[in-house]
């Protein structure tokens, strides 16, 4: 069961250049958002995991819209606000301090506020307290929370972020995934073959199917019974590369393959192979690693290539390998949705990827291989400020599954470089179960206890 299953989604939604990305920046604590001081910069929607008091929540970064689309600004900006009460659980709602309330703004909150979903409209550019006097312009936007954040400085903007959180509901339903099975999210690109082969699985003899309603927007899940064990197949919608993005139903879509890929337990990233790998399958892909979705490649229409003698196979192969760096050991499998070849291998692939996603390691194995991680490489000495530290670490343990998810105490969090952190993960692939699966580390503080390494 992923730990993702039941994250809440807050999205961040508003007119184009209110500063969304800085302030997602802001809560993802690192430049993951393009920010531009251009209108409309931010193309895809990129979600991030971060702790809010005692609440994991995913936030997500709204795409930025196109003032030049052909539905026009006013059509867009609604879409855009449906797509956010659609898809996610809280709205923080950014609005620019130093504009006032524009027209946009109200087009914006007429639609938002049809929603029952908890709402914080954030005033941005509040970077000091002689600005407060700006926020009180926006309660004439009708909502009942209105707080004055800066997203470029951090002044608020925990604040604004923690309330809205505190308004959502403790989980109390049942496990998601108890009464489904295993979670399927098929995701990849328009036109690649993911109904052809959620029809071709379906279609099989032994498949008994069910159709029940699904939480992505207009989407319908697909349970299906396959040698007495039960899986459910999520729906998401192609995913365009960000410069053929022009409609918003199409930059909508990203949200939903979000939310879908959160759903899911595993990730089936489909290509097409006549067309071969693209830098849009490496971002799909990615997408998935990024949620924590145990993830295969399946390289669809493999049919109309294999008649070539192999070059062509073994290109594509070599493509997935270079475009695939961030996840070498994500297996590949040459499927046909259209003649069924290889089709039957796809379920047994998936258990196995489960199965992985669900061991655990003892905390004794994880310490010995942390101490012999580190004796192989020392950490670099860490520069803050004008001292150098060391990175020390006390000890591992495994929290959770699926995926496996490892707590490493040190002396500081913010020693760890992104380039130690992926030499950890290599060297945990080497020596532990997990060579096809992603690996969560999270760094936590610990004083006052001698290293072990």
């Amino acid at each position: 069961m992923s730990l993702d299953s039941k994250l809440p989604i807050v999205a961040i939604v508003g007119r184009p250049n209110v500063g969304k990305s800085t302030l997602f920046n802001r809560y993802a604590g690192h430049r993951r958002a393009l920010v531009e001081d251009t209108p409309g910069i931010t193309r895809d929607r990129i979600a991030e995991e971060t702790e809010v008091g005692n609440r994991r929540v995913l936030i997500v970064d709204s795409a930025g819209l196109d003032p030049d689309a052909e539905e026009g600004l006013p059509t867009a900006i609604q879409a855009q606000a449906r797509a956010a009460v659609a898809d996610a659980d809280a709205i923080l709602f950014l609005v620019d301090g130093q504009a006032g309330v524009v027209p946009d703004d109200e087009i914006l909150a007429r639609t938002l506020h049809r929603t029952a979903k908890p709402l914080v409209v954030a005033v941005n550019k509040i970077d000091v307290p002689g600005h407060e006097s700006r926020v009180a312009e926006f309660h004439r936007l009708g909502f009942e929370r209105v707080r004055g954040v800066s997203a470029e400085h951090g002044r608020g903007a925990w604040d604004a972020l923690e309330e809205l959180v505190a308004e959502l509901p403790e989980p109390d339903g049942p496990e998601i995934g108890a009464a489904e099975g295993t979670r399927i999210a098929i995701v990849g690109r328009p036109n690649v073959g993911k109904s052809s082969l959620v029809n071709r699985l379906v279609g099989e003899d032994r498949v008994v199917v069910s159709e029940v309603p699904g939480t992505t927007r207009d989407c319908t899940d697909t349970r299906i019974e396959c040698d007495g064990e039960l899986f459910t197949l999520v729906d998401t919608a192609g995913l365009r590369r960000p410069g053929r993005r022009t409609r918003v139903a199409e930059r909508a879509s990203a949200l939903m393959t979000v939310r879908s890929l959160a759903r899911a337990d595993v990730a089936l990233v489909l290509i097409d192979a006549e067309e071969g790998f693209t830098d849009q399958d490496a971002r799909i892909a990615s997408l998935a690693r990024e949620r924590g979705c145990a993830a295969a490649l399946l390289a669809n229409k493999w049919d109309r290539i294999e008649g070539d003698g192999g070059s062509r196979g073994a290109s594509l192969r070599e493509a997935v390998r270079h475009g695939l760096r961030f996840m070498p050991d994500a297996p590949m499998l040459a499927i046909s949705a259209k003649t069924g070849a290889a089709c039957q291998r796809i379920f047994p692939l998936v258990r196995k990827l489960v199965a992985a996603s669900d061991l655990q390691i003892g905390t004794a194995a994880l310490n010995r291989w942390l101490r012999d991680a580190v004796a192989r490489h020392e950490p670099a000495m860490a520069q803050r400020g004008t001292r150098r530290r060391p990175l020390k670490f006390f000890y591992a343990t495994q929290v959770s599954t699926v995926p496996p998810t490892i707590i490493l105490f040190v002396n500081g969090p913010e020693l760890v470089t992104r380039n130690y952190e992926r030499f950890l993960i290599n060297r945990f692939r080497e020596v532990l179960p997990f060579p096809e699966i992603p690996i969560r580390l999270v760094f936590r503080a610990r004083r006052g206890q001698t290293p072990i390494a």
